[in-house]
């Protein structure tokens, strides 16, 4: 007979956003009158930019000759794409990553749960609490975890609590782990890390040979000066990193899909005899046989980012989104909530008043306001008593959102 994964058995409820579809659509099904406001999924409403869609449409032209059509891409990305990326999201800004170093795919999302598949399952895996539940999830797939708690909580897994005593920044963990998800600026908290709370964690990743799982996909939302975009920008982080960034944010391509993983040569991790091997390597290895890499004209359309009207036209839409977040910060901090967040990133995160849960502010605010968030508990359990806005909307959206959750009771 055929058996499953019984890793899978371990997951509790549906995945999150899954979830809030589900309870949405009912609400919708039963109130086909009303107008419901999503800002709950981080999914961007802005169409791609200008300079975008002509390099899109000259990738597809091409497909349609003979003389320039491409066939199956080189796996690790194309070398115009790759050395665009190279070049003005590193090396202009000082950092030595080299083409040879990224892999473009099809989403963060994918690479930050099969990253995972190079790694042995008696590794220890630490992540923040709340925090993007990607990594929670994939984790008890893989088979590194035990059941789930009465307290939300994995056996196996190593929490690390976010909270507001703690600036949403995790402490270095008692239990030492080998590998640790660190997400800035932070889904779900809008929090970001400075360079000493980064050098903290890379000093403590070379102790211990373990391995920093990055994901710097909300990066280009980074508005104050001195907090690093990357954490290559740390001393002695290329020995311990790999770092995660998404096209789907910064440039609207979640409908479209494309993203980076950059793996340094210099990082390696161990077999069981203590024998070091190329975590680079193994990637390139995974990736050869199970992905066949991302279409032609979609990474000609991401190179068109880097073009200097391309920069232009992809700052205004990050400025776009900021200014969604500033209005809401300022909404919901003028009538009494605890807002954090929406500076740095297109997240606000908010305290629940009357120490209401996640999921009961989530069904108020959809049955009396018609408006979608995202529960906190839904990130973890320290996120339980919190509430995620996306800034991903339309203005005008945003503004009557704003104004009927004011009117709330």
């Amino acid at each position: 007979m055929a058996l499953i994964n019984e890793n899978y058995l371990k997951l509790q409820a549906g995945y999150l956003f899954p979830e809030i579809g589900r309870r949405v659509n009912e609400f919708i099904e039963a109130n086909p009158d009303k107008k419901v406001i999503k800002m709950g999924i981080g999914d961007v409403t802005q169409p791609l930019v200008p300079s975008v869609v002509k390099a899109f449409h000259e990738g597809v032209d091409e497909m349609a000759k003979g003389e320039t059509f491409k066939g199956y891409g080189p796996e690790q990305g194309y070398a115009f794409l790759r050395e665009a990326i190279a070049k003005n999201s590193y090396q202009d800004n000082g950092i030595d990553i080299s083409a040879n170093e990224i892999f473009v795919s099809d989403g963060s999302k994918c690479d930050t749960g099969n990253i995972q598949e190079i790694f042995g399952n008696d590794n220890k895996i630490a992540i923040c609490d709340p925090v993007y539940p990607v990594y929670a999830d994939t984790t008890v797939m893989s088979g590194k975890t035990g059941t789930c708690q009465a307290n939300g909580y994995y056996d196996g897994i190593i929490y690390m609590p976010c909270t507001k005593e703690n600036g949403f920044i995790p402490e270095l963990p008692t239990e030492v782990p080998d590998l640790i998800f660190l997400c800035y600026p932070n889904n779900p908290t809008g929090t970001v890390a400075s360079k000493k709370e980064l050098k903290k964690w890379v000093d403590y990743a070379i102790a211990n040979n373990a391995i920093i799982l990055y994901d710097a996909a909300y990066e280009a939302f980074i508005t104050e000066d001195g907090i690093p975009r990357s954490i290559y920008e740390i001393e002695g982080a290329k020995k311990v990193a790999i770092e995660f960034r998404s096209f789907s944010k910064t440039a609207g391509f979640t409908g479209t899909r494309c993203a980076i993983t950059v793996i340094p040569e210099e990082l390696v991790a161990y077999d069981t005899t203590g024998k070091t091997h190329s975590v680079k390597a193994l990637w390139n290895r995974r990736q050869s046989t199970k992905f066949n890499g991302v279409s032609y004209p979609v990474q000609k359309a991401a190179a068109a980012i880097y073009s200097e009207e391309g920069k232009k036209e992809v700052a205004e839409i990050i400025a776009y989104y900021l200014e969604n977040a500033k209005i809401m910060r300022a909404s919901l901090a003028e009538i009494g909530y605890e807002v954090y967040g929406g500076i740095n990133a297109p997240y606000v995160w908010v305290k629940t008043k009357n120490d209401m849960t996640s999921w009961d502010f989530f069904d108020k605010v959809l049955n009396e306001a018609n408006v979608v968030g995202t529960p906190g508990s839904g990130f973890g359990p320290a996120g339980e008593g919190y509430f995620r806005f996306s800034a991903f909307a339309d203005r005008e959206n945003v503004l009557e959102a704003m104004e009927r959750v004011k009117n709330l009771a």
